[in-house]
This record gives C-alpha cells, structure tokens and sequence, in this order.
C-alpha cells in the first residue's frame, strides 16, 4: 500500500466563458494566482468524497465569484506538483450572475477573447483547453 503523500491529487475547474457584453463574442474567464503569479482557468483541489463536477462547479464560485451552469466535459488533465501526481477534471462552464472580488487565493481576473486568453495562460496544457473547449461548441 502506497502512503498517502504519494496519493494522486484529484482537482476540478471549468473552462469558464459568457457572451461579451455588447455582443455575440465569447470571453473567457481566467484567474491569477498571486502564490504562483500565473494564469490559469479557475480549478483546485476537490473535498473528501466531493464529486468532480461538484467541486469545479463550487472552485468556479469560490475562485471567480461567479455561479455557472456545466456544460460539456473537456479532456481531463494530467501532471506532476512536488513530485506527487496530479489529475484534474475540466468541463466547460457558462457564467451567470455574480462579481469578483479580490482574494489571497486569486487577486485579478480577466475575460479575454479566446486568442488573447489562449495567449495569456502560463501552462500550455490550460491552452489546450481553450482549443478543445472551441472545438467542442462547435458540435454543440
């Protein structure tokens, strides 16, 4: 049996978009992380026993201050932190009503067209997120 420091960290987040507020155009939602200082998609560590869609949908809120409706499941990410392996569940999310406010755990936010965002997040596999989460509306 492996010891619980070499457990798998299981992780939640969305892709979190709306329409622009004067138009038809996508924004996507992405956090800053002042601990880190990068940019990512809102996700983090889910509860004991909580649900993976459950707690993407409760780190959207908590990290963005935005309540979200799930829609389609995007490609689950898989990487190391501290040499302890990491697996997180991504669905894409449409924002409703909320407003941001600053934390310790997240300072600033930004919605950004899908390029920009693309452009902007730190890891490359959060870009390949976007990638997919366009294809995916596409055949929605």
């Amino acid at each position: 049996m492996t010891e619980s420091t070499d457990a798998i960290i299981h992780a939640a987040g969305c892709v979190l978009w709306r329409r622009s507020p004067g138009g038809a155009d996508l924004e996507i939602c992405l956090v800053h992380r002042p601990k880190y200082d990068d940019w990512s998609h809102p996700k983090g560590k889910l509860k004991h026993d909580e649900d993976a869609l459950a707690g993407a949908v409760r780190e959207v809120e908590e990290e963005t201050g935005y309540r979200c409706t799930p829609g389609p499941r995007l490609p689950t990410t898989h990487y190391f932190v501290n040499g302890r392996a990491k697996r997180v569940s991504y669905w894409a999310a449409e924002a409703a009503d909320g407003h941001f406010t600053p934390s310790r755990e997240v300072d600033l936010i930004h919605w950004l067209d899908p390029a920009t965002a693309r452009d902007r997040l730190t890891q490359p596999r959060d870009r390949d997120l976007i990638d997919e989460f366009l294809a995916t509306l596409r055949h929605v």
